[in-house]
């Protein structure tokens, strides 16, 4: 089949124009866009939104109308709102074979286009382009779009635990375990390595907290494919682009040259892994002006067994592997650094962080609870005293002296106490 350019791609879309099928080439043609290089895309008739899922290989694309989906979200109903973007504001729904036939019942996010936001048409096309053709456990899911009229939106699986940013940086959230981490910092890491090794290699561009979406059992999976890119193609080292991205995320090497590589995902990456580490942001101006940089503030650190610990996240309260730490804190300095050759690939940093999970014999206990029986204060003093020094002593012993124990008194009854150590 023939192709349509970027230009007639568009204006088709957008209801300008002749949307007509181009005259027919013997030639095959990659469609782009932003300037992205990706795998082949067929002509694509806009008079029937429904060409453009038939015509992605593999896709099982649904082309929603805009009814639909008022139906799906009870007419984007702020009760069904959970959420805005750079896209634009996302809704709650529900979808099953009622709506269209072979639709598997499922909870779906409906993400609509705010013409007034800083992303548009080619970052929707660009989403349906690479979701409609990648497929991942890793990887958010895809169900359909909508392309009608002015109206732009894209419908995705459900993701219940919301965003890994939410997590770490809004602390009415409970505080992510040390071993939840390491499974989101694996998960988010195997679907990179996925897009990268790709027949078609894809470049994320976009990698940051926020974009990473978590299931109800805590597993990652990348979302947001607007600023994606594809690859480096032939003998070709790297795509020159205009620059994109977030600020604190973005390689030092692209924002200065343009020069995207997969590399420059893995810098992304590593800033990431120090914000899993740290519970900080990558930049954060309401901190001190020497810790606004988190890069900055912590990479001295980061090689350091011995000084690791007080970058750490405190919400953590010391509940992590000490070696599983050190082994990931030298893993995110490996990839932040400032030569991109000097970085590993992504399949090096899975293989160096999955089996992190199961360092688990060195994670120090939680909260303890003992009920004990007073028989006299004298007694009281020295039961408080030997269980309090052991638990003391183990901790020192792992970790030095930088934890405090805590202790308290709550009577139950006359005759008996709790005592709390952490």
């Amino acid at each position: 089949m023939p192709n349509l350019s970027l230009k007639s791609l568009f204006t088709a879309c957008y209801g300008g124009g002749s949307s007509k099928p181009t005259k027919k080439k013997h030639s095959r043609r990659r469609i782009s866009a932003a300037g992205m290089s990706q795998p082949a895309i067929p002509s694509l008739n806009f008079n029937n939104p429904e060409d453009i899922s038939l015509s992605l290989p593999g896709s099982d694309l649904h082309a929603f109308t805009m009814e639909e989906l008022k139906a799906v979200t009870r007419g984007f109903s702020m009760s069904n709102f959970i959420g805005s973007g750079g896209f634009g504001p996302v809704y709650k729904g529900f979808v099953d074979d009622k709506l269209r036939p072979g639709l598997t019942p499922q909870t779906v996010a409906v993400k609509q286009l705010d013409p007034e936001g800083s992303q548009g048409h080619k970052e929707w096309l660009a989403e349906i382009i690479f979701l409609g053709q990648l497929s991942h456990p890793n990887l958010v899911k895809l169900i359909g779009y909508c392309c009608e009229t002015e109206n732009r939106l894209l419908v995705y699986e459900y993701m219940s635990k919301g965003s890994l940013e939410n997590h770490l940086f809004k602390r009415v959230l409970d505080s992510l375990p040390w071993l939840t981490r390491l499974k989101i910092a694996v998960g988010a890491a195997k679907g990179l390595s996925f897009l990268h090794e790709a027949e078609n290699p894809v470049i994320y561009r976009d990698f940051k907290g926020s974009n990473i979406l978590l299931d109800k059992d805590y597993n990652a999976k990348l979302s947001d494919f607007g600023l994606a890119k594809g690859g480096p193609q032939g003998d070709d080292t790297h795509v020159t682009t205009q620059v994109l991205g977030t600020h604190g995320y973005a390689a030092p090497e692209y924002i200065m040259t343009g020069h995207l590589t997969s590399k420059s995902d893995v810098y992304s990456f590593g800033v990431v892994l120090l914000e899993l580490l740290t519970g900080r942001k990558s930049m954060d101006t309401k901190r001190p002006s020497r810790e606004q940089n988190l890069i900055e503030w912590a990479k001295r650190c980061l090689t350091n067994p011995q000084k690791l610990y007080r970058i750490m996240d405190p919400s953590l309260e010391g509940q992590y592997s000490a070696e599983g730490a050190q082994k990931a804190a030298e893993l995110a300095y490996k990839c932040l650094n400032q030569n991109p050759k000097l970085r590993p690939d992504m399949k090096t940093v899975v293989e160096t962080l999955e089996p992190l999970l199961e360092l688990k014999q060195d994670i120090p206990m939680g909260t303890f609870v003992y009920t004990v029986e007073i028989v006299n204060e004298e007694d009281e003093v020295n039961m408080e005293k030997e269980k309090i020094g052991a638990k003391e002593d183990a901790r020192r012993h792992q970790f030095g002296h930088r934890y405090k124990t805590k202790f308290f008194h709550n009577v139950i009854d006359p005759n008996a106490r709790i005592c709390i150590v952490r």
